[in-house]
């Protein structure tokens, strides 16, 4: 199995200077297996992936590619329009996600909808389906095992692990920790007092959801992991529903998992700043750790990972 980054940061895009070598593209994942393509999120990111597909795979109109959406926040969603094969007749784009009361098509749709684009979703040349998951769910695509479980974020997210000959992937990006606060179905407008614990519901449900996620992180090869915050950075905003390197250590160390990579970088974070932020975490734990780059590409096999750039 092959990992590839085309987007790690968080938020919105970050060009310039000092995010060259870890990227300012906002999330995308392109994991692949032989000729077999999953896409994980369609952030600006996907734009160049897109581009690099119609010279190889999708030349022609002969490509299908499955995007899997964690969630539909902006930052998830906005490279979508930009995606090359999308306007290529032949070509096939299965878009996998959850919601709750809006259909998937509809959100898709909104977004390119006069005044925001020129091109509507509905008018591409690609046929375009869509597939509403639930919070928890199994499924194959191709030779892919799919498995998914809801995240601590506001409104709704997914994590998901992938399986395939052997190897496995968590993808789980963007999630709070489990602990102190349950984000549903509404944004929390205020810090909540951290000192005071979650009604009884609410920490059996942030409990479950927290074995749910441990379950697909379960002696994975790599997960890949939302660091946006420093823990003072999430102490001051536990209710924007993101996670430090501390957090996502004690899930990849507990579901002995093999490998964590740093994900979701914050906007303000420097190459500097993630350089220092990833020795650090490497000094914590005895698991193997790296930061994601644009560009970074890894493979897997019978355990172990190369980097292929």
């Amino acid at each position: 199995m092959r990992v590839k980054f085309w987007g790690t940061r968080g938020s919105v895009p970050t060009p310039g200077r000092t995010t060259e070598k870890f990227g300012g593209n906002t999330a995308c994942v392109e994991i692949f297996e032989g000729d077999e393509r999953l896409i994980l999120d369609a952030g600006t990111g996907i734009r160049k992936l897109g581009k690099e597909l119609m010279e190889g795979p999708f030349q022609g109109g002969r490509g299908v590619c499955h995007l899997l959406i964690s969630h539909t926040h902006w930052d998830h969603i906005q490279g979508l329009p930009f995606f090359a094969p999308l306007y290529v007749e032949g070509n096939t784009v299965h878009i996998y996600a959850r919601q709750r009361d809006v259909h998937l098509k509809t959100i898709f749709c909104n977004q390119t909808e006069d005044p925001y684009f020129p091109v509507g979703l509905e008018e591409v040349s690609a046929q375009v389906s869509y597939t509403e998951l639930r919070d928890r769910s199994v499924f194959d695509i191709e030779g892919f095992r799919i498995s998914s479980a809801p995240l601590n974020h506001p409104y709704i997210a997914l994590g998901y692990r992938l399986d395939i000959e052997g190897s496995a992937v968590a993808y789980i990006s963007d999630t709070a920790p489990f602990s102190t606060i349950l984000l549903e179905h509404e944004y929390v407008p205020v810090k909540p007092d951290m000192d005071t614990p979650p009604p009884d519901l609410d920490s059996s449900k942030l409990a479950a959801m927290r074995q749910s996620v441990e379950d697909l992180c379960r002696a994975c090869d790599l997960v890949i992991y939302d660091t946006m915050f420093r823990m003072e950075e999430y102490l001051t905003f536990p209710h924007w529903g993101h996670s430090s390197p501390e957090h996502a250590l004690e899930i990849v160390e507990a579901a002995g998992a093999k490998r964590l990579v740093l994900y979701h970088h914050a906007p303000n974070r420097s190459d500097e700043e993630i350089d220092n932020d990833l020795a650090e975490v490497r000094k914590r734990t005895s698991v193997e750790v790296l930061a994601a780059a644009e560009g970074l590409e890894l493979e897997l096999s019978d355990g172990r990972l190369e980097v292929l750039r």
